[in-house]
């Protein structure tokens, strides 16, 4: 009796085990391509009107382009001003990326590999950073700047950001060089390595996935940064940002060539999350296994 009471139970519980996970994923999946089309939406279209004419837009705002007019983006490039605020873009924050890691990882190694007398007040200075909007320090920013001659300058936009980035930076970066085994460094010294040595030739490398999220975390806030471009720079030093308002405010007619316009600004962003997507992942995932 006890066994055919049994049997039952056995046979159907795994069976209702293996279908809720079953509905769970189709949920979980429905549900990511819901979020896909909803992200991706504002980019087709904007895609898409880029390769429409003014015309076209004034009849149908929303279509398919039966002529694609690729010129909307050769007067935008030059007509509305894009290739000098692209430049400029370029410049100004692959600078402060390359300069405000460069400046964290070598923050970063000593908080994280050595001990000394004030340590932990000085990594408590660097996070506080963190905490900190930098925009609120705007008057001052201003007038440092002026005081040293960097207003309207690329050189003093790019210590701006760089520095703003520099607390995240050596937040991230202090973690991943903690996690390294000792053994490497010791390794290294007995062979007869020296300090710089074991820092550039060993440890950097090991933190190669840190140092590419860092940087991509760096760089997509900066290329989209509206307010300090538009505070410290002048006409001819924009980046694309502030020349998309500026185009907006001279040809707000020229709703084709404003698309191109914001296909030009996005398509870096696009091509470095397509390009370092795996980085992105072992930048965020290593040490977890540990």
């Amino acid at each position: 009796m006890t066994t055919s009471v049994l049997e039952p139970a056995v046979a159907v519980t795994p069976a209702r085990r293996r279908r809720r996970p079953r509905r769970g994923a189709v949920a979980s999946t429905v549900l990511l391509w819901v979020y896909a089309v909803a992200a991706l939406a504002p980019l087709i279209i904007m895609a898409l009107g880029s390769l429409r004419t003014e015309q076209d837009l004034a009849t149908k705002p929303l279509g398919i382009p039966t002529h694609p007019a690729f010129e909307n983006y050769a007067k935008a490039w030059s007509e509305g001003g894009f290739s000098s605020y692209f430049v400029n873009s370029i410049i100004v924050t692959v600078g402060a990326v390359v300069l405000g890691t460069g400046v964290a990882v070598l923050a970063a190694y000593p908080l994280a590999r050595y001990r000394f007398r004030g340590q932990g007040l000085l990594t408590a200075y660097f996070l506080a950073g963190l905490m900190l909007p930098i925009r609120l320090g705007i008057v001052p920013v201003f007038y440092l700047l002026n005081s040293i001659g960097l207003i309207d300058s690329r050189i003093g936009l790019i210590c701006v950001y760089a520095a703003s980035g520099v607390p995240f930076a050596i937040f991230v970066l202090t973690a991943f060089f903690r996690g390294l085994p000792n053994e490497l460094e010791e390794a290294a010294r007995i062979d007869g390595a020296g300090e710089l040595r074991i820092f550039a030739q060993i440890m950097v490398p090991m933190v190669r996935p840190a140092l590419t999220t860092v940087a991509l975390f760096q760089f997509i806030p900066l290329w989209n940064d509206f307010f300090f471009p538009l505070v410290l720079m002048e006409d001819d030093k924009y980046t694309l940002p502030v020349g998309l308002t500026r185009f907006v405010a001279e040809f707000e007619a020229a709703h084709a060539q404003l698309y191109a316009g914001l296909v030009i600004t996005t398509i870096p962003l696009v091509l470095l999350f397509l390009l370092a997507t795996k980085q992105i992942v072992a930048g965020l995932t290593a040490g977890m296994t540990k």
